[in-house]
């Protein structure tokens, strides 16, 4: 054997051992948006969960920052060791797209990632402050409709997920609505809250506890069909609007170059989380249902969900920050 042959043959024992002993050290899951987003709230109890089956902590860094784009960015570029995944949201698919669109190059794309799991998927409802004036979508739109550009709504930021599906919905209603975007999904129910903005399209884990509190009243979801939790409240699709639908999904990826035996470890402790009666009962007190999917069932609905939020982004096209 030659000596390059030799070391290439060295190293690829030392990486197969590295993966066999993996995890040595803490797994660092990033969540790209602030904390009482999605991907916190389903984070957290699911790295607690994953830690059981790693032997090894599962830290989970808040890495917020331009509607997601900067944690996903860093997660890209990270080391395919295992050591750095990411707890993503759909918006991993927007902005491969949204930056060419206004001229710049895209930070990642999707073929950067190895998809490890689906964990959670929820279709977006619009919501409003309780004491508010709309109690139902068609005042909402009426309103709207006589006060073009002045109603306004927040966001996770720019072509974020709640941007896209609140774009979605004032297009196929012919309305103008007013972009306020924030660094997450938590500071964005927070400026609801605080009066700032008229509505706001929230993952129902993100809202249940202020619409069942009072806080917040919901007026349409953009699912299929209606949710569960909320068998009153309509859905975009009964009200005429057929091509309203989006979903807030959680899933786990890893840097694409990760070695198999590392992202097979991975897909075995979110398999175990899932199962896991603590996780369960974490999503079960936020009325999130769990939408599992493993590695390759995961990589043919991400192929899906991209597709269709590309026509959806291409649909808002080249904006500026509002």
């Amino acid at each position: 054997m030659n000596k390059t042959l030799f070391l290439a043959a060295l190293l690829g024992v030392s990486t197969l051992s590295v993966a066999q002993d993996y995890p040595t050290k803490p797994v660092t899951l990033i969540a790209p948006f602030p904390p009482g987003g999605v991907a916190d709230i389903v984070g957290r109890p699911l790295a607690a969960s994953m830690e059981r089956t790693l032997g090894r902590p599962v830290l989970v860094v808040n890495r917020s920052g331009a509607g997601g784009a900067v944690g996903t960015t860093a997660v890209a570029k990270a080391a395919p060791d295992g050591y750095t995944i990411l707890m993503s949201l759909s918006s991993i698919s927007i902005f491969p797209v949204s930056d060419p669109l206004n001229g710049k190059p895209a930070p990642y794309t999707l073929a950067d990632f190895a998809p490890i799991a689906l964990v959670t998927s929820d279709p977006t409802v619009l919501v409003v402050a309780a004491d508010g004036p709309y109690k139902t979508i068609q005042e909402f739109i009426a309103s709207a409709r006589a006060y073009p550009g002045q109603m306004n709504y927040s966001s996770s930021g720019v072509y974020g997920t709640l941007h896209v599906a609140m774009e979605m919905f004032a297009n196929a209603a012919g309305i103008k609505l007013f972009h306020v975007p924030y660094q997450g999904g938590g500071p964005a129910v927070a400026a609801l809250l605080g009066g700032q903005v008229h509505a706001l399209a929230s993952g129902p884990a993100a809202a249940i506890g202020q619409i069942r509190g009072g806080k917040m009243r919901a007026l349409a979801g953009w699912g299929d069909k209606r949710l569960p939790m909320m068998p009153d409240l309509p859905t975009f699709k009964e009200l005429g609007y057929k091509d309203v639908e989006f979903y807030i999904w959680s899933g786990v990826f890893a840097p694409a170059a990760t070695p198999a035996p590392v992202i097979a470890k991975l897909r075995a402790a979110v398999r175990a989380a899932v199962n896991d009666p603590q996780f369960r009962g974490a999503m079960e007190k936020v009325s999130t249902p769990i939408s599992y999917l493993d590695a390759p069932e995961f990589a043919k609905f991400l192929a899906t969900d991209a597709a269709r939020l590309k026509v959806a982004v291409e649909k808002i096209g080249k904006i500026g920050s509002n």
